[in-house]
C-alpha cells in the first residue's frame, strides 16, 4: 500500500482505507458475519495509540471507529444488493470476479456509502473520497475506472444530485 501525508491528515479517508481492507478480507474469508469482521480486525488490525501513522507493526489507526463499523454492517447486511448494481455498471463481458479484488472492495464500500438513505456526506464526496483511498493502494489507472464506475452508479442511486455535480 502507498503512503501518503495527505491522507494522513483526514480522518475519514483513513478510515475508509480500513473499510476497504476489512471488505477485502471479508470476500478472502469466505463471506464472515459482520460483527465477526468487526470484531477480529477490531481486535487485530487497530492500534489506538497509533494517532497519526497510517500502519504501526501491521496495524491501522481508524479515527472513526463508528463509520467503519457501520459501512461493515450495511455492506455485509446488503452485498448481495450492492453487487447486483455493480454487475449491471460493469461492461457485459468484465464479469464481477474479473475486478481486481481491491477494486472490487473499494467499488463494494463505495457503493455501501451511496446507498445511505441520509445522503450524507454528499455524493461528490464520496466518489473523491475512494478516488483517493485508490490512490492509497493502487498506483495505475485504477483510480479512473473507479472514478466512471462510481459516476455512473451514483446517478442511479443519487439521482437528485447528478445535476448538481455535472454544473460544477
Amino acid at each position: 500500500m502507498n503512503t501518503n501525508t495527505q491522507i494522513t491528515q483526514r480522518p475519514r479517508t483513513l478510515t475508509r482505507i480500513a473499510i476497504v481492507q476489512a471488505l477485502f478480507q471479508w470476500e478472502q474469508g469466505t463471506e464472515k458475519a459482520a460483527n465477526l469482521i468487526i470484531e477480529q480486525f477490531l481486535l487485530h488490525r487497530i492500534d489506538p495509540q497509533c494517532n497519526e501513522e497510517i500502519y504501526n507493526d501491521g496495524k491501522a489507526y481508524i479515527p472513526n471507529v463508528n463509520l467503519f463499523k457501520n459501512i461493515i454492517q450495511q455492506f455485509v447486511h446488503q452485498h448481495s444488493e450492492i453487487d447486483v448494481i455493480l454487475i449491471k455498471t460493469l461492461p457485459k463481458d468484465w464479469p464481477l470476479h474479473r475486478l481486481d479484488p481491491v477494486v472490487r472492495a473499494i467499488l463494494r464500500a463505495a457503493i455501501t456509502e451511496l446507498l445511505n438513505d441520509a445522503k450524507d456526506p454528499p455524493t461528490k464526496v464520496v466518489i473523491n473520497e475512494y478516488i483517493d483511498v485508490t490512490h492509497a493502494f493502487c498506483e495505475g489507472d485504477e483510480s479512473s475506472l473507479i472514478n466512471g464506475i462510481l459516476d455512473n452508479i451514483s446517478r442511479q442511486l443519487r439521482p437528485e444530485n447528478a445535476s448538481s455535480a455535472d454544473q460544477t
